[in-house]
């Protein structure tokens, strides 16, 4: 059952869980799957947690029950919330963490999406999110807009470990790994071991696709048909070229001589969203080394249950082609540029939409196990 996702950790691939959930960790579930399916890390987002907690009948109510108690505001009560599951995930990795010498084992917690384009606001929660979970094995995630630049710089500068989220185009991306070099040239400066400073750049893939493909359907033609489902491993081949040309360039060599590691790429958005895809595409073609790929747990069981891993087959070796795909699109009057200036755009509005709808559910729950007729004395 567990061979392909095997293969694909034999491969280089990090196969981290892009869910949480209170129920999946007091089940036992996170745990299961570590031991199981070879699962090594797990990312989060505002929507899987505004499913979690939204879609909740009862796990959270005790918590929520003593926060009503307390009289603690909305926004207070989700972070304690988030913190607890993220806090709880951690420790179930740690074992993962350890053994692998901080490289994965790492749950990753998003500052509130709303900060998006405020630098100083993001930087502040990032902060405050890593002192809250206090785990050494947490991820913080702060989004690549341009305001989350200079955020990511700081931060790692701080000696905060980064999970970089909602990259898009090969441009920022670029700008990401930029950011991260200046980063941990400043930790360097403020003394902290820059081995103990782990990364991820979360470059998303399937939205790519979905975007690209709604553009050639209008068009209504044979070439353009032909042209569907390619654009997005063709945008992820060309990250793992930008990220090899950095990852060998005389900058990094220093810092790496400092004890730092690299900044991985992460294929994040990796379920498949068209019905006539193989619902493993995103994960056999993107197999190369030293990646991760965070997947929901529909698409690991499907690579458990029938994905081909053939290694490393696609990405390098293939950048002209890949190259020439990307290429295509402006014959078709696609604007690669404003394709993923629309993805990065939407993104950040779903998450705050998701975030929103989280807080509002909580909301009424703190209304529901508020105490009745003042407080006791």
């Amino acid at each position: 059952m567990t061979d392909a996702l095997k293969r694909l950790s034999d491969e280089g691939v990090a196969i981290w869980l892009d869910d949480l959930s209170r129920t999946r960790l007091t089940s036992g579930n996170l745990a299961e799957l570590v031991r199981d399916k070879h699962v090594v890390g797990v990312t989060t987002n505002p929507t899987i947690f505004q499913k979690a907690i939204g879609g909740s009948s009862d796990a959270y109510d005790a918590q929520l029950r003593d926060l009503a108690v307390r009289g603690v505001t909305v926004d207070e009560a989700v972070r304690m919330m988030t913190a607890a599951d993220v806090r709880e995930a951690a420790d179930v990795l740690r074992p993962v963490y350890d053994a692998s010498n901080g490289r994965d084992g790492r749950v990753s917690i998003e500052v509130d999406p709303r900060l998006a384009h405020n630098t100083p606001a993001t930087i502040a929660e990032a902060k405050q999110l890593a002192w809250l979970v206090d785990r050494p094995n947490t991820l913080i995630k702060i989004p690549a807009t341009k305001a989350g630049l200079p955020a990511i710089a700081e931060v790692i500068g701080e000696g905060i470990s980064v999970n970089v989220t909602l990259i898009f185009s090969l441009e920022r991306y670029r700008g990401v790994m930029d950011a991260f070099l200046t980063g941990l040239e400043t930790a360097k400066a403020n003394g902290h071991d820059l081995s103990q400073i782990e990364s991820v750049a979360s470059f998303f893939v399937s939205r790519v696709d979905t975007e690209i493909d709604k553009r050639l359907d209008k068009l209504a033609t044979p070439e353009a048909k032909a042209a569907k489902s390619k654009a997005a491993v063709a945008n992820a081949q060309l990250a793992y070229q930008a990220y090899e040309e950095v990852f060998s360039s005389d900058r990094w060599k220093a810092l790496a001589e400092a004890g730092a590691k690299p900044q991985r790429p992460l294929w994040a958005s990796t379920g498949v969203k068209d019905p006539s895809l193989d619902d493993t595409l995103y994960v056999v073609e993107l197999v190369a080394p030293g990646t991760v790929n965070t997947m929901p747990e529909a698409t690991l069981n499907a690579v458990a249950d029938h994905g081909v891993i053939r290694g490393d087959s696609i990405i390098t070796g293939n950048y002209a082609a890949a190259q020439a795909v990307i290429d295509e699109l402006a014959t078709f009057g696609i604007s690669y540029d404003d394709v993923v200036q629309v993805l990065e755009d939407e993104g950040v509005e779903k998450f705050e939409a998701s975030w929103k709808e989280l807080l509002d559910t909580v909301t009424a729950s703190l209304a529901k196990f508020a105490p009745k007729g003042g407080t006791e004395k």
